[in-house]
């Protein structure tokens, strides 16, 4: 018998800043995605805390910090607090639409927007329409772009006001990066949204787990992920429960504003 995929090879990057602690050092082990076992190895690379980006899977290996933890939600067990019912509520028009990995002008248009809102000067500013649709369409998994528009008028599609590149692994959907409309008053937390929106599908399609990338103890801007209950970590032990008190401490540390800022994974990807 045969291994369905050869054991990958692994590099690591050199140490550059890191973008969320400021006076320490990132640096990254990671390996190539391609063949036709691209989609178990992800799938295999995901449940030890790498993420993907384009046909690269990687994870943190930073030699003098373990800040970086990868989270996940539990779907079954997730149950909305009142205040993520009524942004549930809030936004239950938008159409919803998993589309397949193909970048449109409507999406980096909106991209670009969210980007000089959210973050300008960032890395991903400086991103093409051909830098764009590399994140998009080169990927070896079975991934979609999940849109979020408003209702149409007059049979015309509606607006887009939020979009998610989505990957569907064997155990649940990994969130590669989502983006939305900043400057809609009638829909705030919109950001938070998409990420229920995905909870809840997974949960109503059989999959157990949403995995929401690495949540950076000490950075106030990735505190968002610690809101959605139960919430796993990865820890040397394996996945393992928040605990609620360490949990509700953390809640209480997150930052005023809904939106959730770059990831970390995708920010120092497009570094230039």
């Amino acid at each position: 018998m045969t291994a369905p995929f050869r054991f990958p090879r692994f590099f690591v990057t050199n140490p550059s800043p890191c973008p969320y602690l400021p006076g320490r050092s990132e640096r990254k082990v990671f390996t190539e995605l391609n063949g036709d076992n691209a989609a178990e190895l992800n799938d295999a690379l995901g449940r030890i805390g790498f993420r993907r980006s384009q046909n690269v899977a990687y994870r943190p290996s930073c030699a003098d910090c373990s800040a970086c933890v990868s989270v996940r939600v539990v779907t079954d067990e997730f149950r909305p607090n009142a205040t993520q019912r009524k942004l549930i509520r809030r936004n239950s028009d938008l159409t919803v639409t998993a589309c397949k990995p193909w970048s449109t002008e409507e999406q980096y248009a909106l991209l670009q927007r969210y980007l000089s809102a959210r973050h300008p000067g960032g890395g991903m500013t400086e991103m093409d329409e051909m830098d764009f649709a590399d994140m998009v369409e080169q990927t070896p998994v079975d991934s979609h772009v999940v849109e979020y528009r408003e209702p149409g008028v007059d049979g015309r599609v509606g607006k887009l006001v939020g979009a998610c590149l989505t990957d569907r692994q064997g155990d649940g959907l990994s969130m590669i990066y989502s983006f939305f409309d900043t400057e809609l008053d009638n829909r705030p937390g919109l950001g938070n949204f998409i990420i229920m929106d995905h909870i809840l599908r997974a949960s109503a399609a059989g999959l157990p787990y949403v995995y929401l990338g690495y949540w950076v103890d000490g950075s106030a801007r990735m505190q968002y992920k610690v809101r959605y209950r139960p919430l796993e970590k990865l820890s040397r032990a394996g996945w393992v429960r928040f605990d609620p008190d360490e949990q509700d401490q953390a809640i209480r540390h997150v930052a005023q504003r809904d939106e959730p800022p770059l990831p970390i994974e995708l920010a120092s990807m497009f570094r230039k």
